[in-house]
């Protein structure tokens, strides 16, 4: 296949399901080269993907002759894969958190335009049929002016239990891993904020997060946020990733509601349904799943190509949702401090009961700044 040649950086769990088999069937692209810390998934991963290259070192990797890359590193990387980019003159697609504080991101951005390259946030459900759809509707005033927003994600990360190869349960790394990276409001509901971002048009003004702890992670497992935008109208965010955690029968729950002055939009993933209600009557929408690699790869490639991002989020949408989402774990987190001490989803922290295994650093500069047992939990990610 001809056309824009594309290296992944990172071959774990959301490059295996997601950009690598939609860089294999998008028009304009060639999905050129992989590299990994693991030589072996790396080798894997060219062989079911029929990749042409796969390199051993990250050197030779970004001395190839791909145009741009797509970034699938653990986040606490993520600086410093971008930095490598400018100096290599390569455009990036990185997936969200951009990095791991806003000083960081700040100097990405800074690094990419001197560098005259663009760097772009991988916020594919901006790309799903039915989140367009909405957007459409949202524009054209299918429900009248829009009042509020109702954006749920609960899930269970994967369950809270692992079993290592002597058949003992563990804390399973998956868990361990990401909330590594922030928790769930910046790992998972940063979606959920460029989506309200992107739908209203609309800039966030005022926030708030409460957190909920059901596992004594620094950040909280189950979160809160309202955002008041400037428009006016009000977004509730609720994200989990202790839903059902140690449920023997685990579900989910995805819902995306915008009520406004005539009528209501819902989309429901576990349902299936994607409907719009208002004076008219009802009208049963083409329902999508909420991910679209494929569909945000194809603006990628009309970006590369022309200059022109058209609907592609941008370093700063990706900064600005990971700022709120920070914001509101940050709240949450200072909040559970002053909380009543007979309750233990809020109460404070005693200091002794903080350890490496579940502390999730919210302000790290650099990937040297974790133990090493938590950078093996990252990488163990990357096997998974």
């Amino acid at each position: 296949m001809s056309g824009k040649k594309i290296g992944v950086l990172g071959c774990g769990m959301i490059a295996e399901l997601g950009h690598l088999p939609a860089l294999k069937h998008v028009a304009g692209i060639s999905l050129h080269a992989v590299y990994d810390v693991n030589w072996n998934r790396a080798l894997e991963m060219q062989s079911r993907f029929r990749i042409p290259h796969a390199f051993p070192t990250e050197k030779a990797f970004w001395e190839s002759d791909i145009d741009a890359v797509v970034i699938c590193t653990p986040a606490p990387f993520h600086l410093a894969n971008v930095l490598q980019a400018a100096q290599y003159g390569k455009h990036v697609l990185c997936e969200k958190p951009l990095a791991m504080n806003e000083a960081d991101i700040l100097r990405m951005m800074k690094v990419m335009e001197d560098a005259g390259l663009m760097l772009l946030t991988g916020f594919t459900y901006r790309f799903s049929g039915s989140a367009r759809a909405i957007h459409r509707l949202v524009r054209s005033g299918a429900i009248g002016e829009v009042r509020g927003l109702r954006l749920n994600y609960l899930w269970n990360l994967h369950g809270k239990w692992s079993w290592n190869e002597n058949g003992e349960r563990i804390a399973s790394p998956l868990r361990v891993g990401r909330m590594l990276e922030g928790g769930p409001m910046v790992d998972c509901g940063v979606h959920q904020i460029d989506l309200a971002r992107w739908w209203l048009g609309s800039e966030v003004e005022w926030q708030r997060g409460i957190g909920v702890w059901v596992e004594d992670y620094q950040a909280p497992d189950h979160l809160y946020l309202h955002m008041g935008h400037s428009c006016g109208a009000h977004t509730m965010v609720e994200i989990s990733f202790s839903y059902n955690a140690t449920s023997r029968e685990p579900r989910t729950h995805f819902q995306y509601e915008l009520i406004g002055s005539d009528g209501v939009i819902r989309y429901n993933r576990e349902e299936h349904s994607f409907e719009l209600r208002n004076s008219h009557g009802t009208q049963w929408l083409a329902w999508h799943p909420e991910k679209n690699f494929a569909g945000m790869h194809g603006e990628f490639v009309h970006a590369l190509s022309t200059g022109d991002l058209r609907d592609m989020p941008t370093a700063k949408d990706g900064l600005l949702a990971t700022r709120i989402a920070r914001l509101a774990t940050e709240e949450a987190i200072r909040d559970r401090e002053r909380t009543s001490q007979d309750h233990p989803s809020t109460m404070a922290r005693a200091a002794n009961t903080v350890t490496s295994e579940v502390t999730s650093p919210l302000d790290l500069e650099e990937p040297a700044d974790l133990p090493p047992s938590m950078l093996s939990a990252l990488f163990e990610r990357t096997k998974q």
